[in-house]
């Protein structure tokens, strides 16, 4: 174990370990623009989810409405193709689906984007007719979203909590399974 002073990194056993967000953000306040622009290019190159978030940050991050509503017809395509055969290739496809949508979700950062979106799911889910009571898997998936809406709900403004809870007692109870 050691100490890189060029990088100022730690070395541990030829690993490298990643600096704080403190110290990162500290780093990132000496580099100049040009600097900035290199790193940032180079992560886009490096991860495509890196990519994705950048392009969501500079081209969509301005419009929330327009946004939420590219998602929407996103999910309405995802819905459009899901398997529903048998329960598990339902909740397969569901997870998909929802996978999406929740990278989308911490993309924008914002509970009204992730109350938008879910509450958008879960009345896609319920509009696809499937006995979510017959299966643990599927009433397991509804009743987690149903939570996770509220949780967000909670987090927002007063006015934006009464609309969203109206949304979410329309969508129905959770389910006993």
């Amino acid at each position: 174990m050691g100490f890189d002073p060029i990088f100022n990194i730690e070395l541990n056993n030829n690993c490298l370990k990643p600096a704080s967000l403190n110290e990162l953000k500290k780093e990132l306040q000496l580099r100049n623009p040009q600097q900035w622009l290199e790193l940032c290019l180079r992560m886009a190159k490096y991860k495509k989810e890196n990519k994705e978030l950048l392009s969501f940050l500079l081209f969509l991050s301005e419009d929330e409405a327009a946004y939420i509503v590219d998602m929407k017809k996103e999910m309405d395509m995802q819905f459009k193709d899901l398997n529903t055969s048998t329960y598990y290739k339902a909740n397969k496809s569901l997870r998909k689906v929802l996978k999406y949508t929740n990278k989308q979700i911490r993309y924008s950062g914002s509970k009204r984007v992730e109350c938008e979106l879910l509450i958008y799911f879960c009345s896609k889910y319920k509009a696809l007719k499937l006995k979510i009571n017959s299966s643990t898997m599927l009433a397991n998936l509804w009743n987690g979203q149903l939570v996770k809406i509220q949780k967000a709900i909670s987090n927002l403004h007063e006015d934006l909590q009464f609309d969203y809870q109206k949304e979410l007692v329309n969508l129905g109870p959770e389910i006993s399974k």
